[in-house]
C-alpha cells in the first residue's frame, strides 16, 4: 500500500468496465420498468417496506449517523489530521477559493430551494410532538430543519470523500468507491468481484439520487414558470423543462470539472447569495437576525439529544413515529444515497489537501451558508403565516411544496423580478449536482487511465441521457414518489459500506503514521570519504 515509485508503469488507457456498466444499467432499468408497469402495486409494496424499515432500523440509522459524525471529527482532530490526500510534499490542485466554491455547490442542490419555506411550515403544522401551530412548534420547526440539513449530512459526504481520496491519491488506487475497501478485502478482491459489487451498487444508489434531483428540479422550475408566465401545468410543459435542464447539464458535464463545473459553481454562489441577501434586507431584518442567532443556539443545544431522539416515550403508532419515518429517517437515507457521487466529487477536487482541511472544509463551508439560508427563509415563511395570515403559503407548503418559495417571494418588492431570479437560481442549483453526478457516474463505470483523468464524453452523455429517460418515465407514470422511497431503502445497505470505510481508513492511517515516524527517525546516512 505504499506510494507508487517513479518506475511504476504507465496506467492503461481509459476504457469501459463492462461488469459495472452492465450491472448498474440493468439494475436501474429493471427497477424503472417495474415502477412504470405496476405503479399501484409497487407503490403499495414500497410504502410498506419503508414503514417496516423505519420501525425496525430507526435505532440503527440514528446510531450510525452519529458514528459517522464522531469519526470524521476524531480523525480531523487526531494525529491523522495532517496526513495528505497525496504524497507528503504534494500541494492542492485547485486554489482555496475555487475549492471552496466547488465544495459549496457539490452538495447543495435544488432541494434547498424546494424545502426552504415548505419544510419549516410543514413541521409547524405537523410537529412530531407539541401543539400544532403553537410558538413551541414554530421554534421546534427550525431546530428540526437545521438537524436535517446540518452537520450530520455533511459528515457523510466528508467520510466518503476522505476514504476515496485518501486511497486514490496517497496509495495510488483507482478513484473509485471500491478503493477504500483495500485494507479489508485485499488487492485481488478489490479489483475483482467485491470492488465491482461496491461500484455497481454505488452507481445504482447515485443514479436514484440524481433522478430524484432532476424530478424535484423540473417540478421546481416548471412551478416557477407556471406562476410567473402562466405556463400550463401539463406534461408537455414539464417535458420541455426536463429536456432543457438535461441538455444544459450534459454540456456542462462534457466540459469537465476544470471548466464547466467550476464556472457553474461560481455562478451558483453569486445567484444564491444575492437572493439570500435580498430576502434578509427586504424583510424584517432585525427579526431575522435575532431568529438566526436563536436557531443556531437551539440547534447546538439539542445536537446530541436530537442525534439520538427516537420519540420512544410518545408511544408506538403515534404521529411522532410516523413523522420520524417521513422526515428524519428519510433525510438520513437521502444523505447516504447522495454520498457516493458527492463524496467522489469532493475527493476529485481535494488532491493535495490534508485530512483536517477536507473535513473542516466540508463540514463548515457549505454548512454555514445552508443554516443561514434555512433560517432566513424559514423564519420569513413562519412570520407571513403567523403574523400576516398568508393562508395560501401555508396551504402550498403542505400540498404543493415547489410553489411555496414563489408564494413567499410575492410578498416582497419587485416580486416578479425576484421570482424570475429565483427560477434561474433553481436552474443553476440543479445543474451543479447534475453535471458533477454525470461525471462521477462515468468515472465509476470506467477503468484505467490517470487518477485525475475523467471518463470519455460519450459515457458522460450516456448517464445523463439515462437519468433523463428514467425521470420522464417515472414522472409521467405517476410513480415518482416510489423512486424516492427506493432511495430510502437503498440507503440501508450502503450505510454498511460506510462503516467498512471507517474501519479501513483507521487501519490505513495508523499504518501510514507509524511508517512516517520510522522514516523520519531513521538516521541520515553520512557520505564517506572519497
Amino acid at each position: 500500500m505504499s506510494a507508487a515509485s517513479p518506475l511504476t508503469p504507465a496506467p492503461a488507457s481509459v476504457r469501459l468496465n463492462p461488469v459495472v456498466f452492465a450491472g448498474s444499467t440493468a439494475l436501474i432499468l429493471v427497477l424503472t420498468l417495474i415502477l412504470i408497469a405496476f405503479p399501484e402495486a409497487a407503490g403499495l409494496w414500497l410504502g410498506r417496506a419503508q414503514a417496516w424499515l423505519s420501525r425496525s432500523f430507526g435505532w440503527y440509522y440514528m446510531l450510525v449517523i452519529g458514528a459517522y459524525l464522531f469519526f470524521v471529527l476524531y480523525i480531523a482532530a487526531s494525529r491523522y489530521g495532517d496526513l495528505r490526500l497525496g504524497d507528503d510534499h504534494e500541494r492542492p490542485e485547485f486554489s482555496y477559493g475555487a475549492w471552496a466554491g466547488m465544495l459549496f455547490s457539490s452538495g447543495i442542490g435544488i432541494s434547498l430551494l424546494y424545502f426552504a419555506a415548505s419544510e419549516p411550515l410543514d413541521h409547524f403544522y405537523n410537529p412530531p410532538e407539541g401543539e400544532p401551530g403553537s410558538a413551541f412548534a414554530a421554534r421546534q420547526a427550525l431546530q428540526l430543519t437545521f438537524l436535517h440539513w446540518g452537520v450530520h449530512g455533511w459528515a457523510i459526504y466528508a467520510l466518503v470523500g476522505l476514504a476515496v481520496g485518501y486511497f486514490a491519491y496517497r496509495h495510488k488506487q483507482p478513484l473509485a468507491l471500491r478503493s477504500a475497501l483495500l485494507p479489508l478485502v485485499g488487492e485481488r478482491a478489490m479489483r475483482g468481484w467485491a470492488g465491482n459489487a461496491v461500484d455497481c451498487f454505488g452507481i445504482f444508489v447515485t443514479l436514484l439520487g440524481l433522478v430524484t434531483n432532476l424530478g424535484i428540479g423540473s417540478l421546481q422550475v416548471s412551478s416557477g414558470l407556471e406562476y410567473l408566465f402562466g405556463l400550463p401545468h401539463s406534461r408537455a410543459a414539464l417535458l420541455a423543462v426536463i429536456l432543457a435542464m438535461s441538455a444544459v447539464a450534459t454540456v456542462a458535464a462534457v466540459s469537465g470539472v476544470e471548466k464547466g463545473i467550476r464556472r457553474l459553481s461560481n455562478l451558483n454562489i453569486l445567484l444564491f447569495s444575492g437572493l439570500l441577501l435580498f430576502v434578509l434586507f427586504a424583510g424584517q431584518t432585525l427579526h431575522l437576525l435575532n431568529g438566526l442567532v436563536q436557531n443556531i443556539g437551539d440547534y447546538l443545544n439539542g445536537l446530541v439529544l436530537k442525534t439520538f431522539d427516537l420519540y420512544v416515550y410518545t408511544g408506538a403508532g403515534t404521529r411522532s413515529e410516523a413523522w420520524m419515518g417521513l422526515w428524519t429517517l428519510f433525510y438520513w437515507a437521502w444523505w447516504i444515497s447522495w454520498a457516493p457521487f458527492v463524496g467522489m466529487f469532493i475527493a476529485r477536487i481535494s488532491r493535495g489537501r490534508t485530512v483536517r482541511e477536507l473535513v473542516c472544509g466540508v463540514l463548515l463551508i457549505p454548512l454555514g451558508f445552508t443554516l443561514v439560508w434555512l433560517s432566513v427563509f424559514g423564519n420569513s415563511a413562519l412570520e407571513l403565516v403567523t403574523v400576516h395570515a398568508a393562508a395560501d403559503l401555508g396551504k402550498a407548503a403542505l400540498e404543493q411544496p415547489a410553489m411555496s418559495i414563489y408564494l413567499l417571494l410575492e410578498h416582497y418588492p419587485w416580486s416578479k423580478l425576484v421570482i424570475g431570479v429565483s427560477i434561474c437560481v433553481g436552474f443553476v442549483l440543479f445543474l451543479t449536482p447534475a453535471d458533477s453526478g454525470s461525471v462521477m457516474l462515468a468515472n465509476l463505470s470506467r477503468q484505467g487511465g490517470e487518477l485525475d483523468e475523467d471518463a470519455p464524453h460519450w459515457l458522460r452523455i450516456f448517464w445523463s441521457a439515462l437519468i433523463t429517460l428514467v425521470t420522464i418515465g417515472l414522472l409521467f407514470a405517476g410513480n415518482f414518489t416510489a423512486m424516492q422511497t427506493v432511495v430510502v431503502l437503498a440507503g440501508l445497505p450502503f450505510s454498511v459500506v460506510l462503516v467498512l470505510y471507517m474501519v479501513a481508513l483507521l487501519r490505513a492511517m495508523r499504518l501510514d503514521v507509524e511508517t512516517r515516524a520510522i522514516v523520519r527517525a531513521a538516521p541520515v546516512p553520512v557520505p564517506g570519504p572519497h
